[in-house]
């Protein structure tokens, strides 16, 4: 498959960092909340980022006062707004933010795009190059029963691959809840490594030189923008 995630060890995030990465949480646990309300068991979206907020070692009173806002009645607002970026040499990004404010949003992006010599893109000239797919990985040693117990419940399965006893297996996102029924369903406790829904690279690009740094460059200087959530890209990096 080679377009997924590759499982490593999570990056010990400092300072700036983790403060960006504990605001971040708390806005999208707030914003989910308030959409599907404060419950995670009867709404999927918020128990998920909870559950991946724990995995990141997001506080646990972090987490309790984004939904106490949501409960307290806030009137904080907040948009997702996506966007596609073209680099060097056939490289691509694709930037999810959430933000209280899509003017600072749209100009903060702009600003890390223009010093790296990118370009921002229209709307789906990017984006087409990519699937959005829901995706897990987790350690299995008989998939064939999960992949058997998928079909049988009617579930697509894009793509699957299993690499050093972790199986990885994507789907239509509209198929995840139902996904993770069946696999738990399967394998009673299952710990998912990887978790989420993105946009995914139809192929990659290996880049050289001054292309290489002035992608990375765009890495860690969208890396520092507040309102970003998510940065997708088919850089093998």
């Amino acid at each position: 498959m080679g377009r997924f995630p590759s499982i490593a060890a999570a990056k010990a995030k400092t300072g700036a960092a983790k403060g960006k990465l504990y605001s971040m949480y708390s806005r999208d646990i707030y914003d989910k909340a308030k959409k599907g309300g404060a419950n995670p068991e009867a709404n999927f979206a918020l128990k998920q980022v909870i559950e991946k907020a724990k995995k990141e070692q997001v506080p646990a009173d972090i987490i309790k006062r984004a939904l106490d806002k949501v409960n307290s009645g806030s009137g904080e607002d907040f948009e997702e707004t996506r966007y596609e970026i073209i680099g060097p040499s056939g490289s691509t990004a694709i930037v999810e933010c959430l933000t209280d404010n899509v003017n600072r949003s749209v100009s903060d992006v702009r600003t890390a795009v223009n010093k790296a010599k990118c370009k921002m893109g229209s709307m789906n000239s990017v984006s087409y190059n990519y699937d959005h797919l829901a995706i897990v990985t987790f350690k299995c040693d008989d998939e064939e029963s999960i992949l058997l117990a998928l079909l049988d419940e009617g579930i697509e399965v894009v793509d699957e691959e299993m690499s050093d006893g972790n199986i990885t297996i994507s789907v239509a996102p509209t198929d995840q809840y139902k996904m993770k029924q069946v696999i738990d369903k399967v394998m009673p406790n299952v710990e998912y490594l990887i978790d989420e829904i993105g946009m995914y690279p139809k192929e990659k690009v290996t880049l050289e030189g001054e292309d290489k740094e002035y992608f990375e460059r765009l890495l860690r200087l969208l890396d520092d923008v507040e309102d970003v959530k998510n940065v997708y890209h088919n850089v093998e990096l």
